[in-house]
């Protein structure tokens, strides 16, 4: 529930969020002259990660980083996982807190959450949404030391740098383009440089996968979810080519079938099984709101 501790505390984030924060207080603040006596909730967008262990968040950096300026891996998509986590539980008949899944959010923005009995044991996004795996037209996770070489090297400022990192690189960065389709479209007419940021996309992906695997050690399922996760067939298929050894074998034939709602796209004799679930953040964070808002009132 939103009270004056609560926007305090949004307030004091603003460092941490600058473009979301600022935006959000403005929203609350209207919407609490309109209508006063209507309770507001804030969903936090970080916190089905804050399950995490330590050794999960806290960075191989000056631990006063951590302290001080609370430098430490967050995580993104929260509302998406947290869905993903409830709904791979019920198809699959078990209950939330035995569930050890492992969720791909992909979309432009791309996470991925390692789930240990229904929790967040890792995720990731970290500071920002700009570690972890390539994306639309952020890095990902790089040698942190590109950073200052190229700002060294192109009189590039701070800002200048994250503006890049953000907003040029990834697959636009690569190709030329942010939009999987049109990279699917330009590998038709032989483009090596959308074929590339296809292979470093899909590559990043199986790299958090197969940590997640030794991270969780026993995992009922792995989920693809978000706008590229449902819907690029050819993303699921280059992510899972090559795992038959280790349980995981695709049906290419259901893969490559546009279904509504969620469904299994692994074969039957696959030891784990590949889900497409299509995420809900909207009715998640809706759900969570009258869940807050009912216990208040009790």
């Amino acid at each position: 529930i939103i009270d004056s501790a609560v926007m305090k505390g949004i307030r004091e984030c603003i460092p941490l969020a600058p473009l979301h924060n600022p935006a959000n207080i403005t929203g609350i603040e209207a919407c609490k002259e309109v209508m006063p006596n209507t309770p507001m909730v804030a969903v936090f967008d970080t916190a089905f990660h804050q399950t995490m262990p330590p050794k999960a968040y806290i960075y191989a950096v000056p631990y006063r980083w951590y302290t001080e300026n609370k430098v430490r891996r967050y995580g993104f998509h929260g509302t998406s996982h947290k869905y993903i986590a409830k709904a791979t539980a019920a198809f699959l008949g078990k209950p939330l807190s035995e569930l050890n899944s492992i969720t791909m959010h992909l979309g432009n923005g791309s996470s991925m959450s390692a789930v240990q009995n229904g929790k967040c044991i890792d995720t990731s996004m970290g500071l920002t949404p700009l570690e972890g795996l390539m994306m639309g037209t952020r890095c990902g996770s790089i040698d942190p030391a590109i950073v200052p070489f190229m700002m060294e090297k192109k009189g590039m400022t701070p800002q200048e740098a994250d503006t890049v990192l953000n907003k040029q690189s990834g697959l636009l960065g690569i190709c030329g383009t942010s939009d999987m389709r049109d990279v699917h479209a330009n590998i038709e007419k032989g483009d090596e440089k959308a074929a590339l940021a296809f292979k470093m996309l899909t590559r990043s992906i199986k790299k958090v996968l197969g940590s997640y695997f030794f991270l969780l050690g026993n995992v009922d399922s792995i989920v693809f979810t978000a706008g590229i996760g449902e819907n690029d067939e050819f993303v699921r298929e280059a992510v899972c080519e090559g795992l038959e050894p280790f349980g995981i074998k695709v049906d290419k034939k259901e893969n490559h079938t546009r279904k509504p709602g969620a469904r299994v796209i692994s074969t039957p004799d696959s030891r784990i099984p590949v889900l497409i679930i299509p995420t809900n953040e909207e009715l998640e964070i809706a759900t969570t709101t009258m869940r807050i808002v009912e216990e208040s009132q009790k």
